[in-house]
């Protein structure tokens, strides 16, 4: 989980940026999208409050145990970590504001099938907020080969029925794209 939580990531992915960038507010409910090690739960949680939740998916059994004891180690009784299935994030159905989805939409398979699903958990009016690194070479981030253009996401999420909602560039060395259904 080194590189995961690399004090140096702060610098560039602000994750204390993040939740405003999603219009996140006290009693909202946000899921994040292959957290795996919880990088961004302290900040979800602390934004949406007592009265609200966060849900921390992952697909990988050590990560979700990791995220369960950093939930009680950084005391944030509103998160809640779900063993995903990788064409499935297991969501609650209309339950959710936001679904944040951060340096992992390019893992998903099927991702037209997956957009589907994310849809039946959201409440109405709720979006996807995603994140992904630039594709292009850069200091920070995976090989070029291992990125997808900014274009391509928002081809995809068009071929599913989505709208792009809006965009931040907060971040430099990636796009935040919010989408509604």
């Amino acid at each position: 989980t080194g590189i995961f939580d690399d004090p140096n990531r702060a610098e560039w992915q602000k994750p204390d940026r993040i939740p405003g960038a999603l219009g996140l507010k006290p009693g909202m409910a946000v899921a994040d999208i292959g957290a795996g090690t919880g990088y961004f739960l302290r900040f979800f949680s602390h934004v949406v409050g007592p009265s609200g939740r966060v849900y921390a998916v992952d697909i990988e059994p050590k990560l979700t145990t990791y995220m369960q004891e950093r939930a009680r180690r950084e005391k944030t009784p509103n998160v809640t970590v779900i063993l995903g299935a990788p064409d499935d994030p297991r969501l609650p159905a209309a339950a959710l504001d936001v679904i944040f989805i951060c340096d992992t939409w390019h893992h998903i398979n099927d991702r037209i099938d997956y957009l589907g699903l994310l849809a039946k958990a959201l409440k109405p009016g709720g979006t996807v907020a995603l994140v992904d690194f630039q594709k292009r070479e850069m200091p920070v981030g995976p090989p070029v080969e291992h990125k997808m253009a900014r274009e391509e996401v928002v081809a995809e999420f068009a071929e599913a029925g989505w709208m792009l909602e809006g965009e931040s560039d907060i971040l430099p060395y990636q796009y935040l794209l919010i989408f509604k259904a």
